[in-house]
């Protein structure tokens, strides 16, 4: 019983966000791989059970570590205090938080427009065929908002007690190249947003109060926000805004964003130019930084980048 609780002790634990797939499927596979116990969440019960099946089952040669799944919605409060219980009861402490769960905030024709991604190698830059493809609307942006920047922020300070007690806490927020400042044609915005000496997490909230009401009032282009891809470029926005803001918060903890490429998964209807085991490396690169490590920066891949 002694030896079972110092390995406990010793061992490091992870909880992935949206995980039943694609980049948070992979980035369960190789924290696992690496010896860690990891908590797959997934919104739907029955895609994070198959999720972790397929993960047990396919992984070759067999995982170092264990998987375990707990059910997470995370713009539900309800869903969040269940998996704070859980990791708690489960595992007691947690060394790892990896905010990867996100939504589009767009119906798009991906299919339409798949040459175009090809050629370019990523997302196109033109701005009118994104009018043509792009539908978004109030509903989707309140979702997006809801689940990119206010779930990650919800789970994050529900768990960040159990992160606490580790004295190796790494929390990872997964990004976009769509959320850099230089996606916000305002001046303003990007002033503020960029300004983390003098933003807190309220003004961060009231600027996306101020972004969704223009939205609902069709105001985006006279107010400087984002014509396109509106809600996820906020959101994402803003989520390496509060990362900022988090790490000076609490430097005891390593907090880091990462945007991990343009890779193929159903957000971008697998249009990417990199496998989810890809995109996933530079998450996971960040979650096992040694205590020297960086924190409150952003990576694009494994590099540091401009925010």
């Amino acid at each position: 019983m002694a030896e079972a609780s110092a390995f406990l002790a010793t061992q490091r634990h992870a909880v992935v966000t949206g995980a039943n797939k694609g980049i948070g499927f992979e980035i369960c596979r190789q924290l696992a791989s690496k010896g860690l116990t990891v908590v797959l969440t997934s919104r739907e019960e029955k895609r994070g059970l198959e999720a972790l099946r397929k993960l047990k089952e396919e992984s070759c040669p067999a995982l170092l570590g264990e998987v375990v799944f707990h059910r997470l919605d995370v713009t539900d409060p309800a869903s969040i205090d269940s998996l704070v219980e859980f990791t708690r009861n489960r595992i007691g402490k947690l060394d790892i938080l990896v905010n990867n769960a996100g939504v589009g905030g767009i119906v798009y024709d991906f299919h339409a427009f798949a040459d175009a991604i090809e050629r370019a190698g990523g997302w196109p830059t033109d701005e009118e065929k994104w009018r043509k493809k792009a539908a978004q609307n109030y509903e989707l942006a309140i979702e997006c908002l809801e689940t990119n920047y206010y779930g990650a922020k919800r789970v994050t300070e529900a768990l960040l007690p159990l992160l606490q007690q580790s004295s190796s806490a790494r929390i990872v927020n997964v990004a976009s190249y769509l959320g850099l400042l230089q996606h916000i044609p305002g001046k303003q915005i990007r002033d503020e947003l960029g300004d983390i000496e003098n933003l807190t997490k309220d003004r961060i909230e009231e600027i996306l109060k101020d972004f969704i009401e223009d939205f609902r009032q069709g105001q985006l282009e006279a107010k400087g926000w984002p014509e396109n891809i509106s809600a996820y470029k906020m959101s994402k926005a803003a989520l390496i805004a509060y990362t900022r803001l988090l790490a000076k918060e609490f430097p005891s903890v390593l907090v880091n964003g990462v945007c991990p490429g343009f890779v193929k998964t159903d957000i971008n209807g697998n249009n990417g130019v990199l496998s989810a085991q890809e995109g996933a490396e530079s998450p996971v690169y960040l979650a096992l930084l040694p205590k020297t490590g960086p924190s409150g920066l952003l990576f694009s891949k494994k590099e540091v980048c401009s925010f």
